[in-house]
């Protein structure tokens, strides 16, 4: 009789969830408005050029409109140098500040909407797909494209430090947010680098303008300790599983990132005595990164590792509930090792640790160290095999994801 009485309220509980998802479709009013950060690589950018030299005769040197640069898979195969010199930056070690590449005018699209973090491509190529899974799921529940789930898309090459505008308008949007849905809670749900992001924003906003707009943040593979991939980066380039893109080729575009560098180990997850980079001549851990980018000799790297390194280093907690997901036991670049011909215009040979293929685990598990330092919730779950970028299309995280936001 027990377990017949278990069943008859698990069933009821179904159906009333049945009813509330039911009502919240025709009301309009599915649960607490979604504004989506995208990661490293996650915001779609447009271009205009008038430049006064370029890399290749078969370069474009101007342009009558905007065309989009990233990402342009036409572009990224078929001109990688072009593709390079456009996204690169230039830093100004006098301001500390990054300018475009000279005479590149670029455009982040689609702020407040979805289009341009859902895809990469704008031609919504498979292979682009990045938080489409995740927006689909939540219109099938009854949301609406740029009203109840909206997109925050940003310059990721840069960090923090020359976020001024962006924060300015996150704050206004959520704001916004709130007002348009009802005065509801706004939820944040973010992916790797966008969760230090808007760890950063929310360490600046007061915990009574926390309070009226932020219902919580869904935290997808953060980083909030660095990695060891942005070191390879910055020694020898990454192809980032591009097959017919070389690494070198690229590396001129992800060293000027500042953002490259923010992403580099912390010293709060990595110790003194752990080597991260293996050379012929030396071993470097995370307290060795000035004599490293002296030896890779790119000392620019070190100063934008100075100006960046700070931002979130204590990891002060949010302020806000937190529900933080991520993989497992997915080979994750652990030390780096060169040899004399690898050194540093070659791939190294990689030790493996374990992450999400991208971020270490150790880093992945920094928000457990707000658990009993905020009075709001900390909540943590780890998803088998579910590597970085896979875990924006992973069944079990989408559900996660929309049971949080509509009956949290």
């Amino acid at each position: 009789m027990a377990s017949e009485g278990k069943g008859w309220i698990s069933t009821s509980a179904l159906f009333l969830a049945a009813i509330i998802t039911e009502f919240a479709r025709c009301t309009g009013l599915p649960g607490y408005p979604v504004i989506l950060v995208p990661g490293d690589g996650g915001s779609q950018f447009k271009a205009k050029l008038n430049k006064p030299s370029v890399p290749h005769i078969y370069c474009t040197k101007t342009t009558k409109k905007y065309f989009d640069l990233w990402v342009n898979v036409v572009e990224l195969a078929l001109t990688v140098p072009c593709f390079v010199d456009n996204m690169r930056l230039v830093y100004d070690n006098k301001t500390h500040t990054t300018d475009n590449s000279p005479g590149v005018d670029i455009k982040i699209p689609g702020f407040g909407n979805t289009s341009s973090v859902e895809w990469l491509d704008p031609s919504q190529l498979k292979q682009t797909s990045y938080f489409a899974p995740i927006v689909e799921a939540l219109i099938a529940a009854g949301y609406e494209r740029g009203k109840s789930v909206r997109g925050a898309p940003y310059d990721f090459r840069k960090a923090p430090n020359e976020f001024g505008p962006f924060l300015k308008n996150l704050t206004q949007l959520v704001e916004e947010t709130y007002r348009i849905n009802g005065n509801k809670k706004v939820m944040f749900v973010a992916h790797s680098m966008g969760n230090p992001t808007v760890l950063y924003f929310l360490n600046h906003q007061s915990q009574a303008w926390k309070d009226k707009f932020i219902q919580g943040f869904i935290t997808l593979a953060g980083v909030w300790g660095g990695a060891i991939k942005p070191i390879r980066l910055m020694a020898s380039g990454d192809s980032l599983g591009v097959i017919f893109v070389n690494p070198l080729s690229v590396r001129p575009e992800q060293r000027s990132m500042p953002s490259t560098a923010w992403l580099m180990p912390s010293d709060k997850f990595w110790n003194a005595s752990e080597v991260v980079v293996i050379s012929p001549y030396r071993n470097y851990t995370v307290k060795d990164y000035a004599a490293f980018f002296s030896d890779i000799k790119y000392n620019t790297g070190y100063l934008m590792w100075k100006d960046t390194s700070r931002l979130i280093y204590d990891l002060t907690p949010p302020g806000v509930e937190v529900f933080c997901l991520h993989g497992k036991n997915i080979s994750t670049p652990g030390v780096l090792e060169y040899t004399v011909k690898t050194w540093h215009d070659s791939q190294p040979k990689v030790h493996p640790d374990n992450g999400d293929g991208t971020v270490n685990m150790r880093s992945l598990l920094g928000c457990l160290r707000w658990m009993g330092n905020q009075k709001q919730a900390v909540h943590h779950q780890m998803f088998e095999k579910a590597e970085h970028m896979a875990i924006l299309q992973n069944p079990e995280v989408i559900n996660f994801i929309k049971k949080t936001v509509l009956f949290s």
